[in-house]
């Protein structure tokens, strides 16, 4: 797999199209701080960390809905393996004029885009939220 973040988001956008409570998805650090913000701003009511069917460790993400739609509307992946995209924190752009999140990959660790704002950080966008 070459884009395990751009497979996360394919499963959490597919699961959501499908009305699933649930999705399982291949355990990492990097897919668990990516869930951290997501839950931490409030598209996700939370992971856990599982066994997958094979033996391999794996998160079940607990996807998040509101009178019967999903709470994320649109989720996409901004820095590609073939194309990443770095930006210093003037130019971290604001996703539907505040109201949805950008989440940067920064020296800090992976936090959304007005908390790498706060700390005067840039970074990897790795993806974006509405």
């Amino acid at each position: 797999m070459n884009d395990p973040i751009g497979d996360m988001l394919t499963r959490i956008r597919n699961a959501q199209l499908r009305g699933k409570s649930t999705v399982l998805t291949p355990a990492s650090k990097l897919r668990a701080w990516v869930l951290d913000v997501l839950a931490d701003e409030g598209y996700i009511r939370g992971y856990e960390k599982t066994t997958g069917s094979n033996g391999h460790p794996a998160i079940e993400i607990s996807l998040k809905y509101y009178e019967g739609e999903p709470v994320i509307r649109e989720i996409k992946r901004v820095s590609k393996p073939g194309r990443r995209v770095y930006m210093g924190v003037s130019d971290i752009p604001q996703v539907r004029q505040g109201l949805g999140v950008s989440i940067v990959s920064t020296p800090k660790g992976v936090m959304s885009d007005a908390n790498a704002r706060s700390s005067n950080v840039g970074g990897e966008v790795l993806c974006t939220v509405f």
